[in-house]
């Protein structure tokens, strides 16, 4: 089966918060020399898209908990939209306040390479891997598509007349939708010749566009359209994961329909590259405090999404890792030579 940016979990819940607790952090990387910790009172949070996406969902839960549960005195947010996320990383090369986190993820990592971004996510400071959710394909309620197949042929049969939409070029949802066509047959030349992707750099342009009947398709995450979903006026073809997900239990999987694909979109945290020991740190016992509060927990429960908790130097494995699958499989479906 293809599975490409699926969680690493971890043996144990004891094992995961045995390495990201605030008195131990070697397993997190506690760094050279034995560095204190500084304190994070106030922390800035960078959501690197416009609005209405799964980034600013995420950043702006991540803000107005820490403030809530008094883990920090303040954490606002600054969205910096535009290619993929690479902008807002951009920014954070740049930036000099230690205490800063940008949302990152899966969408990132893709679009690093898309775009080949002179900034790249190994030159950041890796803090944590927060969440994954799975991807829904949908179409606009009174479309003609009743299945994922429907769709997926249509494509294959008359190509560009046939508009998907979704986050930015290279991200999770142009990968899922070039691995659906793969798996309908068809190479990687062909695959650019055929899909028609109309990529967006927040989620609520893709609502629109779908909404609006001006897109024949929509990928996105789970939470950026099930409230649409849930009110008709979105229907969902199916999902990435490998089970049905718990907030849309009556949509198929991409598998049940018959394309032997599954992807979850995971989401995390960077800080800038140059912070020292002791901020690195201080940030992942924050970012640690937060998962460990009920009050997060129940936002992933609110939100439909995953708990994929790994911070430090296991967070670090993990993104290179990925990187390596994510670079082969755009390869492979024809998004960079």
């Amino acid at each position: 089966m293809r599975r490409l940016a699926l969680v690493i979990v971890a043996a144990t819940a004891a094992l995961t918060l045995a390495s990201c607790s605030s008195t131990d952090t070697g397993g997190s990387g506690s760094g050279e020399g034995g560095a204190e910790a500084t304190a994070v009172t106030d922390l800035q949070i960078i959501v690197p898209a416009e609005p209405g996406g799964g980034w600013d969902q995420t950043g702006r839960s991540i803000s107005q908990l820490l403030t809530a549960e008094e883990i920090v005195d303040t954490a606002p947010v600054t969205n910096i939209g535009g290619a993929g996320g690479t902008v807002g990383l951009a920014s954070l090369a740049n930036e000099k306040d230690p205490h800063s986190l940008m949302v990152t993820g899966l969408v990132m990592v893709g679009a690093v390479e898309t775009n080949a971004a002179q900034n790249r996510m190994e030159d950041t400071t890796p803090i944590a891997r927060l969440t994954e959710e799975p991807l829904v394909v949908v179409v606009p309620a009174d479309s003609d598509y009743d299945t994922l197949e429907d769709l997926v042929d249509d494509i294959v049969e008359n190509g560009q007349d046939v508009t998907v939409t979704g986050g930015s070029a290279g991200g999770a949802d142009h990968i899922l939708a070039g691995l659906l066509l793969e798996e309908a047959g068809l190479t990687g030349a062909e695959i650019g010749e055929n899909l028609n992707y109309i990529p967006n750099s927040g989620g609520g342009e893709a609502v629109a566009l779908i909404l609006g009947n001006n897109a024949s398709a929509g990928i996105s995450g789970i939470g950026e359209f099930v409230e649409h979903i849930d009110a008709g006026t979105m229907k969902a073809l199916a999902v990435s994961s490998a089970e049905p997900a718990a907030n849309l239990p009556d949509v198929p999987t991409i598998t049940e329909e018959g394309y032997d694909v599954v992807l979850t979109n995971w989401r995390g945290l960077l800080a800038p590259s140059d912070i020292s020991d002791g901020d690195r740190d201080a940030l992942i016992d924050v970012v640690t405090q937060l998962h460990d509060s009920e009050a997060w927990t129940a936002e992933l429960e609110t939100r439909g999404w995953a708990d994929a908790f790994l911070v430090g130097d296991e967070f670090t494995s993990f993104l290179d890792e990925n990187i390596a699958e994510v670079t082969t499989t755009l390869t492979n479906i024809g998004l960079v030579g």
